[in-house]
């Protein structure tokens, strides 16, 4: 076994002790299954990390497997994001990708051995009559009138059902348990439908399908699956697991081992792949990939770090019961990652021409300034007579402890010089058109007379250097993070109207200009910011990440 650096959790203490009796002498084995119905999002990213991350820590395998068992829900497009989602996190699937699909013919024969053996029928009762004849948690199920049917009439309508004789919803095959049993699942488990519906990978080669709960289990048993990790769920659902394989005679001490836990609920965030759906089907958003979206790939177009949703879905943990974690936790590890590896820019969102009366016309010289505090590294940036500031920075009538720029005060240009306002520039309606300004020559950053200190320092672009670029400002999708978005339907009730700001004429320092899309930098004084796709050489458009508090530090 492979020496772990992971978080010790209930699932790691199962498979050690699975090791310590001997089994699995082969290796450890999981696998990542998902429907390719929709895209991912930050709670799939959890169970990503746990059975890639488990399978690396005993130096095991890990297989995505496409659970294509419904053809009406799914498409090429979501099997296509899932894959980058997966190598965007930083995992890899090598040469062992499968798809439930793959298993069609042998699923089919598992069901017709289940025939054989008396333990599974053909029932004609309705989608409604079934729910109606399987009871409630106080009261046992009754038997379909169709479940004592002959092995040969099963035998003959399942073969029928696979020929296409009979329309979507006349028949389907159930397994034969137990109605009157506890567990609901176990009361004849429905494992085919009829679906007259194209396939993305079989065509028009099968018009029924199995459920999930008989194509999960005998897709992990084919693929020598030894731990199956599932959230809660599907804990109801294990008994039907094991009894399938039993039933179907697959060894003990070979049999995957299905183990749940809990699914990841952010604070604020829609984690329901069907409510996600509504928004981008509707129009709410800009698409699966809006960085506003929970999505893995509208995370990854926000400029998240992948190092960050990793270690998010580290700090979290694996746990036995649901709980909702704060989404403050997830932009911590974010702004932590950022913090540290974001080279360091000057932006200003809201501008105002600043111009330096006593500094010389059509002058420029280059000042230099830090990259990062971690990584080092300098770069030039231009200064003029004429600047931007942020209008935020400025204000008339300020109070005593406003420390940014007001008339008469004076102000540290970052990296730059001490500046003074003389004067302010107002149109007729009375809005500032500029600052008029004097700079101190001798208090140049950096420099042997740069010892003058002033109480704010604020940051600044050259007018006739910078670049325009259209920035992005992103909130919550809805208007509180305690907003319960699982319990109604009518969620969007709970939409958030101001989930994105859009400002077309913020300022920013030349050095950005030509960068590649996603990006990341850290705007002094502002927040994280990366450059979103949209940017083309003559548009640069950047997405607020997060900003710079951190309420979720300062609770720890």
């Amino acid at each position: 076994m492979a020496e772990t650096s992971k978080t010790s959790n209930f699932i790691r203490n199962i498979i050690d002790e699975d090791l310590r009796n001997g089994k699995h002498a082969t290796g450890i084995h999981t696998r990542f299954p998902p429907e390719p119905n929709g895209y991912l999002h930050i709670g799939h990213a959890k169970s990503i990390c746990l059975n890639f991350g488990v399978a690396e820590d005993y130096n095991g395998l890990c297989n995505l497997r496409f659970d294509d068992t419904n053809p009406t829900k799914e498409d090429v497009e979501y099997v296509d994001s899932i894959q980058e989602d997966i190598r965007w996190l930083g995992f890899s699937w090598g040469d062992r990708r499968f798809y439930a699909s793959d298993y069609f013919e042998r699923l089919y024969e598992y069901a017709v051995r289940l025939i054989e053996k008396g333990l599974a029928y053909v029932d004609d009762l309705t989608a409604d009559e079934i729910r109606a004849y399987r009871g409630t948690l106080t009261e046992p199920g009754r038997e379909s009138p169709y479940r004592n049917r002959s092995i040969e009439e099963n035998t003959d309508l399942f073969r029928r059902m696979r020929a296409g004789e009979f329309p979507d919803g006349a028949r389907v095959l159930r397994a034969k348990i137990d109605m009157a049993s506890p567990n609901l699942v176990l009361r004849d488990t429905v494992i085919y439908r009829i679906a007259h519906a194209h396939h993305h990978r079989t065509g028009d080669a099968w018009c029924i399908y199995p459920m999930y709960d008989f194509a999960h289990p005998l897709s992990d048993a084919i693929e020598g699956i030894t731990h199956s990790l599932c959230t809660l769920e599907f804990e109801e659902h294990r008994p039907f697991y094991d009894w399938l394989l039993e039933a179907l005679g697959f060894p003990a001490e070979t049999r995957p081992r299905q183990i749940e836990f809990a699914r990841l609920n952010l604070s604020g965030a829609i984690t329901s792949k069907r409510k996600l759906r509504r928004l981008v089907e509707e129009g709410y958003v800009r698409g699966w990939d809006d960085p506003r979206m929970p999505t893995i790939s509208g995370m990854r177009r926000r400029g998240y770090p992948p190092a960050a949703v990793r270690a998010f879905c580290e700090e979290i943990g694996v746990a036995k019961s649901n709980s909702t974690v704060d989404s403050a936790m997830l932009e911590h590890a974010v702004r932590d990652e950022l913090n540290r590896n974001a080279p360091r820019i000057m932006a200003v969102l809201r501008p105002v021409r600043l111009v330096l009366t006593n500094y010389p016309a059509g002058e420029t010289e280059y000042l230099m300034a830090e990259n990062s505090p971690t990584h080092g590294g300098h770069r030039y940036v231009p200064f003029g007579r004429e600047l931007y500031i942020d209008a935020e920075d400025f204000m008339e009538e300020a109070p005593k402890k406003f420390f940014r720029l007001k008339p008469g005060g004076e102000v540290r240009l970052k990296h730059a010089y001490i500046v003074k306002c003389e004067e302010v520039v107002k149109d007729a309606e009375g809005h500032i058109l500029e600052l008029r300004c004097t700079y101190d020559p001798e208090t140049r950053s950096g420099g042997a007379t740069a010892h003058r200190k002033v109480k704010g320092t604020i940051q600044w672009v050259s007018a006739q250097h910078a670049l325009t670029a259209e920035v992005r400002l992103y909130d919550s999708l809805l208007r509180s993070a305690a907003e319960e978005e699982e319990e109604s339907d009518d969620f969007t009730a709970a939409l958030n109207p101001h989930s994105l700001e859009i400002l077309t004429d913020a300022k920013v320092e030349p050095s950005v200009r030509l960068t590649a899309a996603g990006t990341r930098y850290q705007f002094l004084r502002v927040g994280y910011f990366a450059v979103d796709p949209d940017t083309t050489p003559d548009h640069m458009v950047f997405n607020r990440i997060v900003g710079l508090k951190d309420s979720w530090s300062k609770a720890k």
